[in-house]
């Protein structure tokens, strides 16, 4: 598939929608912007006996598309999109590290599970530069070569999973539960684990999508010890989490600039006075990131100055976007309960609602770390084998009473 192409243009969403799309399916693709490429734009009148209709997505077998759905890119993939069952015993809402970890572990239980993500298998960790903090890999291992040793393993143990599929709700059904997919197709099953994990917010500035994993980062512990010896690095966030994820960036750089869109940081003041009296760190606050240049790799990040509408440009190494995460739990709500801010609260594992479990980064709590992440599919996966023993020895019994 190296040899997909795409023609588009900045401007279109329907042409950022499918860049996504493949990027998260580790896809390898041209990009070819026609506003900038004659050649490009001419391709695509020819193709299209005159039309310029973008997204157009040419596959190296000679066929395109137009224009394309997810769904339409995942068919024309080969991705599995239905279920080949009606009934499991375990559905795992989310195929990341702690949704595989759980899939593997349920396959050698001898448990029928079923994994459904609705964008790539893999999770956050597929689309991370290069992972150096997991265990057993003292070298590293890129995080798109780690999120396919996850998946391939879980196939090795017959797991069965869908990609690019959502979930779009949970209902009850007696003592199991139902689960409605995007296709229209529902599944049951006596238990449901939620590791849907949870979704960085992105500045949504032109170049962003290209140059995630390659200079634009969203986890500091993950990657900020690849940029030991920067001269900079650039930290978007003035809240408890930018400052603090700045400070752990500070070992690793000469200087580290913190832009904030708002007129004040805020993060505590305790962080604050800590910022600001590290000459490290420069700050930035009523400031709007507007564009991220590189290729292939981060090379600058324009910005403006909100006050004055100055143009400001700079050159760090990398940039760190730390302006909130957004679970991924729409389609569990009213299902079980959520914290103020949606993720999903537990006791142990088990949610509010009986056989309905959750792990990972969408679960209240949890650490957001890959490590963790993997520790907690797991450690669910024995709560979930525990509840549907007690569940088959409750059916045992009402049978022979």
């Amino acid at each position: 598939m190296a040899e997909i192409t795409v023609y588009g243009a900045p401007w279109c969403p329907d042409c950022k929608r499918a860049k996504k799309f493949l990027a998260e399916h580790r896809v390898p693709f041209n990009w070819v912007d026609i506003d900038g490429d004659s050649e490009g734009l001419r391709f695509v009148e020819e193709l299209q006996k005159g039309g310029r209709t973008i997204p157009t997505i040419v596959f190296p077998e000679g066929d395109h598309l137009l224009e394309p759905s997810d769904g339409d890119l995942a068919r024309r993939l080969g991705l599995q999109l239905e279920a080949d069952r009606a009934s499991y015993d375990l559905a795992i809402v989310g195929g990341g590290p702690a949704g595989l970890a759980a899939a593997i572990y349920a396959a050698r239980e001898g448990i029928s599970a079923l994994v459904v993500d609705r964008s790539a298998l893999g999770g956050q960790a597929g689309v991370t530069e290069r992972v150096d903090n997991y265990p057993g890999f003292p070298e590293g291992i890129g995080g798109a070569e780690l999120a396919e040793r996850f998946v391939a393993q879980a196939r090795r143990y017959g797991v069965e999973m869908l990609a690019a599929v959502a979930v779009e709700g949970l209902e009850p059904d007696g003592t199991d539960t139902v689960l409605r997919l995007a296709g229209g197709q529902r599944v049951c099953a006596q238990a449901v684990l939620v590791a849907a994990g949870s979704s960085y917010r992105r500045l949504g500035v032109p170049g962003e999508a290209e140059l995630i994993g390659a200079g634009v980062h969203f986890c500091a512990t993950c990657d900020g010890p690849f940029y030991k010896g920067a001269e900079e690095l650039l930290v978007v966030g003035g809240g408890n989490s930018g400052l603090e994820e700045g400070m752990f960036l500070s070992q690793f750089a000469d200087r580290i600039r913190i832009v904030e869109f708002a007129s004040e940081l805020k993060a505590s003041q305790l962080l604050q006075d800590k910022v600001r009296s590290d000459p490290k760190f420069t700050v930035h606050t009523n400031t709007e990131i507007t564009e991220l240049r590189g290729s292939p790799k981060l090379q600058e990040v324009v910005a403006r100055d909100r006050q004055s509408g100055e143009e400001l440009r700079w050159h760090p190494r990398g940039a760190f976007v730390f302006i909130g995460l957004d679970p991924n739990t729409a389609f569990l709500q009213g299902t079980v309960e959520l914290d103020r801010w949606g993720f999903v609260v537990t006791d142990g594992y088990a949610t509010s609602q009986p056989g309905v479990f959750c792990a990972g980064d969408v679960r209240a709590g949890s650490t957001k770390q890959l490590g963790s992440a993997v520790g907690e599919g797991i450690a669910a996966l024995l709560e979930v084998r525990r509840y549907l023993e007690k569940s088959r020895q409750i059916a045992r019994h009402a049978v022979n009473a």
